[in-house]
């Protein structure tokens, strides 16, 4: 049994791409709760794009994490102490609980995971802020409508590999954009999109034309730059973009420029909206209850790419994001068990 807890926290700002030199393995007893209070030990964190922007120290839709902080990162793992009678010992749990090997709750922002519908990992993907930012991001701000075609960029990653499974099942024909061959191959064989996209090896607006001759109606976009604009170039009337992320500019140390073809968007009496799905956890219950049906019904296929190395590992971990290594959900085992 571990008598001490090791945590991962922000040594110092990146500038560029984060290194060794970004994080500090500290180490700290575990703690122990007071009423109303539970001790978690974190079995999986997970990791996504959102956390390179949380290292800079500008005004954003969460405050900036501070220098010493722990890594804010949502984590599942299991209750091993208790002081509070909604979260017994046992109880498998999902929350705020940052990288770190325990973590001590109240209970604000916690939620009680059902091992039953789907194992541990799941509930930081499709049934964590993933799966609730594709849900959100079609139907609420990309308006999804039956017939409609939609291109997802980032298609092969936590998010995009969801949406494009519920455009599809709202009946929508889709188009995945992804790099390689093979994350194309998963695309559009076990998760059914209509077509998909190498970026890394053809020319996206020319496959783009391909697949959507008549145009796309919504466009969920995850990585920006370049593929925004060969986006907008093939904007239908009264077309939405739902601007989830922009991957390929998170490390970039000088200012990025914004999309050229934006006109397009006044021709075709488009929109381009962003969003955050933080805005949206008053309505989880919806979103949670949509997702759950459709994965007991087999209806949505998740895919959780599981890295080992504990808190040791983050830094290394974080960065296969930006090289577009890992294919699904990316998570990290924290615990030994």
């Amino acid at each position: 049994m571990a008598t001490t807890n090791r945590q991962v926290r922000l040594a110092k700002r990146p500038i560029g791409r984060p290194d060794d030199s970004t994080w500090e393995i500290t180490s700290e007893p575990i703690p122990e709760p007071s009423s109303g209070e539970f001790t978690v030990q974190v079995d999986y964190v997970s990791l996504d794009p959102a956390m390179r922007g949380w290292l800079n120290d500008v005004k954003s839709y969460v405050p900036p994490v501070q220098i010493g902080e722990v890594m804010r990162t949502h984590a599942v793992g299991r209750v091993i102490a208790s002081q509070n009678p909604a979260f017994p010992v046992g109880q498998l749990v999902t929350g705020p609980f940052g990288v770190q090997e325990f973590a001590l709750s109240n209970g604000r922002d916690v939620v009680t995971a059902d091992e039953s519908l789907a194992p541990a990992p799941t509930w930081l993907g499709a049934l964590g802020f993933p799966g609730m930012t594709a849900y959100f991001g079609l139907t609420d701000v990309g308006k999804l409508e039956k017939g409609d075609t939609v291109l997802i960029s980032g298609a092969a990653g936590a998010v995009g590999s969801i949406a494009g499974q519920i455009a599809k099942l709202k009946g929508a024909t889709v188009i995945g954009i992804a790099g390689g061959a093979q994350k194309c191959a998963w695309l559009t064989g076990e998760l059914g999109f209509d077509a998909a996209i190498d970026y890394k090896s053809e020319s996206v607006g020319k496959a783009l034309h391909a697949a959507a001759p008549n145009g796309i109606d919504l466009y969920f976009d995850n990585v920006g730059g370049e593929i925004l604009d060969a986006a907008l170039a093939h904007l239908r009337k009264n077309a939405r973009i739902a601007l989830c992320g922009a991957i390929s500019g998170y490390n970039a140390t000088e200012p990025q420029p914004g999309p050229s073809r934006y006109l397009s968007l006044l021709i075709n009496r488009a929109s381009m909206t962003g969003f955050i799905v933080f805005d949206y956890l008053d309505r989880f219950p919806e979103g949670m209850a949509a997702m759950s049906e459709w994965i007991r019904a087999g209806q949505i296929v998740t895919r959780e790419q599981v890295e080992s190395g504990g808190v040791e590992a983050f830094g290394r971990t974080l960065t296969m994001l930006f090289d577009g290594a890992n294919t699904g959900k990316l998570v990290l085992k924290i615990s030994d068990d």
